[in-house]
């Protein structure tokens, strides 16, 4: 069976990563003072935290038109594919994925498989990349199938954010009623909730430097809790050198471990604004 693997750009590949694995990435639009742009064709993530410094409104998210999924699925069917495996970003912030799942039965000659990551970032673009390399070794959707699933289960993630602005006008978080009052002298700490998958503040701290103390004590409790090994990532908005900074910190305390770097593009950039810093986690898929 041939199977194509198509993801969103909120996986935040590089160019070497989508060709080695032949992965095919849909733009998602970002709206800028009444422009739709499309992440990482129309603009890079450079440009965009520049052009929100002066922009004269709050900028906002969209989805993919369903007519240009559809092309797409049938040009691959039409290149020979059997079968396709659709990565996107989870469902909880973004109904992209669910879309996909209606229109999935109607589309002919492949069969179409939409998969909810429950995350975005690059923890999503490891599951695209694992993917792409099941297929290049020939394996079935299946086994695919249950290979996402059990990363998707190790991952975590926890996120520094200047403010809850940004989310809150989104609607992006679910109990920011909880932390409005003091947004502007806090650090709150998020994540995807563990059941609900929606992106939660569980925590204020009163600094950058204590929010990544505590980061990195939670990270601690959950390292010595896993029975596999831990591949980690440190995601930075348009704040590199905060970034590798930490990055570099944390491959101190685990030199063992591969410590990966990625980025906010402009979509996740949107709703986390600048300056956010997030160490995620999942099973190192190189080991285990």
């Amino acid at each position: 069976m041939k199977i194509a693997v198509v993801t969103d750009s909120t996986s935040y590949l590089s160019k070497e990563e989508v060709e080695r694995y032949n992965i095919h990435v849909v733009p998602i639009p970002v709206i800028m003072d009444g422009r739709s742009i499309n992440e990482g064709v129309d603009i890079s993530t450079e440009e965009f935290y520049q052009q929100l410094k002066v922009s004269q409104s709050f900028p906002s998210t969209s989805q993919p038109p369903l007519g240009e999924m559809i092309n797409l699925y049938n040009q691959l069917a039409a290149d020979g594919y059997d079968a396709v495996i659709s990565i996107h970003l989870a469902s909880t912030i973004s109904g992209f994925v669910n879309q996909l799942k209606n229109i999935a039965p109607t589309i002919e000659g492949i069969k179409v498989i939409p998969y909810d990551s429950q995350i975005t970032v690059k923890l999503m673009g490891y599951l695209a990349i694992e993917a792409a390399k099941m297929t290049q070794r020939g394996e079935e959707v299946d086994a695919i199938l249950t290979r996402l699933d059990d990363l998707r289960d190790s991952m975590d993630e926890l996120f520094i954010v200047d403010d809850l602005q940004n989310l809150v006008r989104g609607g992006r978080l679910s109990n920011a009623s909880a932390f409005i009052g003091s947004v502007l002298k806090i650090k709150p700490l998020l994540t995807f909730d563990d059941n609900s998958h929606e992106i939660v503040a569980f925590e204020k701290v009163r600094s950058r430097k204590k929010a990544l103390a505590r980061v990195e004590t939670l990270f601690a409790e959950a390292y010595a809790k896993a029975d596999y090994p831990l591949r980690a990532l440190v995601i930075h908005a348009n704040d590199e050198a905060a970034g590798q900074s930490w990055r570099e910190a944390i491959k101190t305390q685990y030199p063992d471990m591969t410590v990966d770097f990625s980025y906010f593009g402009p979509v996740i950039g949107t709703h986390l604004g600048e300056k956010a810093l997030a160490l995620a986690w999942l099973k190192d898929f190189d080991k285990a």
